[in-house]
């Protein structure tokens, strides 16, 4: 639970409050791919939405957020623990990356 609350942490320094983003946002920085954040879902307790950085097609990443409990899940294919493990620590680390090369959605 740990990764998945500084995923939310992290994703918490790029978009700020995810309930005032909508549908896609799109953040530029020099020397940097644009970074795409696309609301594919949301309720009263959730968000579902994507990261990529277009036109390239990795990572992509669907991420869950439970506003409630404070945390950020990243989705996929694999249910094992290690899959689980591997995907959340690639948003966390990307997520990281993307805040120190100056992303914001506003």
């Amino acid at each position: 639970m740990a990764l998945y609350e500084s995923n939310y942490v992290r994703l918490g320094w790029l978009a700020g409050d995810l309930g005032a983003l909508g549908g896609v946002c799109v953040s530029t920085v020099d020397g940097d791919c644009d970074l795409r954040l696309e609301i594919s879902e949301r309720s009263r307790y959730t968000t579902s939405l994507e990261l990529t950085y277009p036109p390239i097609t990795l990572p992509q990443l669907r991420v869950r957020v439970y506003h409630d409990a404070h945390l950020a899940e990243a989705q996929g294919e694999g249910g094992s623990a290690a899959e689980r493990w591997s995907r959340n620590m690639l948003l966390n680390k990307w997520l990281e990356y993307c805040v120190e090369r100056g992303h914001r959605f506003r």
